[in-house]
């Protein structure tokens, strides 16, 4: 779909389309539907990106509370959203040997109760080796500091979903 495709969808029809480019979030591509027209695909991705940074902190956190743990008991009961299990697989999160999974249902829960909301990292750009690397890294990070890195990956995400619903807008150079 184009931008001008975008831009004229009805509300329900724009939250239908948009309202898992941020993982259970359709409140927030519910709140930029008023801000069309948007002039590019990139404008969409800053209106998304501005709601959540105007977010206070508990919003924040309420974002990154809604995600599935990586590998984690949705992905194994087959409850992802389709976006998210595609993301796994992927990443080879539905591969995981039986030690990986310990491993990771381990540091998932170590980081849960140190933060209070499940690791985020965009699985689209990474792997699983790389997935439990940075999930035993980021528990060292004071709580700030990783809701901010989370919300970031919650950024790259909704990203790439975007680009996956929207064609890019072509350049007019000859």
């Amino acid at each position: 779909m184009d931008i001008g495709s975008v831009n004229s969808l009805p509300y329900e029809d724009f939250v239908d389309v948009f309202g898992n480019v941020v993982e259970k979030c359709p409140l927030i591509t519910a709140a930029v539907w008023s801000r069309r027209p948007f002039s590019s695909l990139a404008d969409l991705e800053a209106s998304i990106n501005d709601f959540i940074d105007a977010l206070p902190e508990s919003g924040k956190e309420g974002i990154l509370r809604v995600h599935p743990d990586l590998a984690g008991r949705d992905l194994q009961s087959g409850t992802l959203t389709r976006e998210s299990r595609e993301e796994q697989g992927q990443a080879g999160l539905d591969t995981l040997t039986t030690a990986e999974v310990s491993r990771m249902t381990r540091l998932n829960t170590e980081y849960k109760d140190h933060f209070g909301f499940p690791f985020v990292i965009c699985a689209r750009k990474n792997n699983k080796a790389t997935i439990l690397r940075q999930l035993e890294e980021r528990l060292r990070n004071e709580r700030t500091i990783e809701r901010a890195c989370a919300i970031d990956e919650v950024k790259k995400i909704c990203h790439l979903r975007l680009q996956r619903l929207v064609v890019p807008e072509m350049s007019n150079k000859l």
